[in-house]
């Protein structure tokens, strides 16, 4: 159960609220909630992870390496801003690379996640592919294409990837078995009616997936405790 908050790159603050906007804030419900993981760039990293490191220490950290604006409109790729080796050094036990899985400059994301594999072996840390179906050449996102795409993780030794919810029990479970040992973990995505979320959830875990990555649904609720305890409900008695 991974509590995502790297949208602020790739969003921009429209998400967030007079509360969420403040890392802290996230990184408490991180704590508080006994997440198994929390995701984020290196400048919040930086700015308050590592500066309170001790009091945060029981939330492991996955740092994003790689992350693009919105106002990027083309065929996207999302290029580095930050190495494993910082990541090392900020504290992170894994890392996060996100692939557009069809763009134009697919090769380009492909070979540098292949040398953040590399160095994540190197450095001792997990790496986790962010294996997302993007650009001109994708007209639709159909589960043979999230399976497709967690397969190319999966070769390119990814230890986990994270995909988009196929929408049903059954396509996801071929996602699952198309990552082979590399484990899978779905994102949250936008902010849902709780029990349809809640529905999406348990259909995840039931297919097969190691758990979920979730971020909007949790921290844009009126309530991050209590959805965070149905959530555990969920994912670890399925």
């Amino acid at each position: 159960m991974i509590l995502a908050y790297d949208q602020g790159m790739e969003h921009g603050p429209i998400d967030f609220n007079e509360e969420s906007v403040d890392p802290n804030y996230i990184l408490e419900i991180a704590l508080q909630g006994r997440y198994t993981a929390v995701v984020v760039g290196k400048g919040v990293a930086a700015h308050y992870y590592q500066v309170n490191k001790r009091y945060y220490h029981k939330v492991p950290l996955i740092l994003k390496l790689n992350g693009k604006t919105r106002f990027h409109q083309e065929d996207p790729i999302s290029p580095l801003n930050c190495t494993v080796e910082e990541a090392a050094y900020l504290g992170a036990v894994a890392v996060g690379y996100t692939v557009y899985v069809g763009s134009p400059h697919e090769n380009e994301m492909t070979r540098e996640f292949g040398e953040v594999v590399r160095e994540a072996r190197k450095y001792k840390l997990a790496a986790i592919g962010w294996m997302y179906p993007r650009g001109h050449l994708i007209k639709e996102e159909t589960p043979e294409i999230t399976a497709y795409a967690a397969r190319i993780g999966m070769e390119l030794g990814a230890d986990m990837v994270k995909v988009k919810y196929t929408g049903d029990r059954s396509s996801l479970s071929w996602v699952v078995k198309s990552a082979g040992r590399t484990k899978v973990v779905v994102s949250g995505g936008v902010k849902k009616d709780k029990s349809k979320f809640l529905d999406e959830v348990q259909s995840v875990m039931h297919a097969g997936a190691a758990g979920i990555a979730v971020g909007r649904n949790v921290w844009q609720s009126e309530d991050p405790m209590g959805i965070t305890t149905e959530l555990k409900n969920v994912v670890f008695s399925s």
